[in-house]
């Protein structure tokens, strides 16, 4: 039997988290996998210790744009293959994804991007989320067993925000955007923390900086691991760590079995 320990969590900012909890976490949870997002670093900005974690294996995707961005994915043991794009290069140029093959999967770490900030963003925003549905469905035919893991910027249930009246006008929680990820479970892939916890409430990954959200809860459920059917027996738990400080994100982890 094989256990695999799989965190993701947006640090919003690998240098700012560090202290801030970062360092603690990996070195008490000590998981196998470790996908981080929004690193906001290029990997040689940033002193030796903080660009492993204590990992030998470490890819990272950095953004053009100096502190923006960025996933990096830290791992106990080397994958096959490694790659950073799924052939379009505006999603390399921003940092978006590290797609790393393994003996029992494939696992792709993701930054998907944020659409709040204007027009150009919310279709830049929609453009990937098609692109990348195509891009896994053609995976998936392939026979690949698949996790996506990260900060997708979407809620799609109603309890999976605090105010979903209120947020339906809001980027990640638009009806565009709910219909589009159920198109993406459609497609082949199950939501494992809701898989294991279908009906908790009040559990949310993200908290704004303003009006003291997370001291209040009024958060949103936006970072997600999401596997395809065939791993869904491997699944053995999914929690969202919400008291982990460090960021306005916290860290989701899935233990599987293999």
């Amino acid at each position: 039997m094989k256990t695999i320990k799989l965190v993701t969590w947006n640090v919003n900012g690998i240098r700012a988290s560090y202290d801030k909890g970062l360092n603690q976490f990996v070195q008490d949870a000590s998981p196998d996998i470790l996908c981080l997002q929004e690193t906001k670093a290029h990997k040689e900005q940033v002193e030796p210790a903080k660009q492993s974690l204590g990992y030998e294996y470490n890819y990272w995707s950095s953004a053009q744009r100096k502190g923006y961005s960025g996933v990096a994915t830290f791992l106990k043991e080397k994958p096959k293959k490694i790659s950073t794009g799924i052939d379009n290069p505006a999603y390399e140029k921003e940092g978006r994804i590290v797609w790393t093959q393994h003996e029992e999967f494939d696992l792709y770490n993701i930054y998907f991007p944020n659409g709040g900030s204007g027009e150009e963003r919310h279709l830049f925003k929609q453009t990937f989320l098609k692109e990348l549905v195509s891009h896994l469905k053609f995976e998936i035919k392939k026979g690949k067993q698949i996790i996506v893991v990260g900060d997708y910027n979407v809620g799609y249930l109603q309890h999976d925000v605090h105010d979903p009246v209120r947020l339906s006008k809001e980027s990640g929680f638009l009806p565009e955007e709910r219909e589009w990820f159920q198109g993406f479970l459609s497609a082949g892939f199950t939501d494992a923390f809701r898989k294991l916890h279908p009906d908790k409430k009040e559990m949310y990954s993200w908290w704004s900086y303003r009006e003291l959200a997370r001291s209040r809860n009024k958060g949103w459920r936006i970072d997600h691991i999401c596997i395809t059917e065939g791993l869904v027996p491997h699944l053995k738990s999914c929690d969202i760590i919400m008291e982990q400080l460090g960021s306005d994100h916290c860290p989701v982890v899935a233990v599987f079995e293999f």
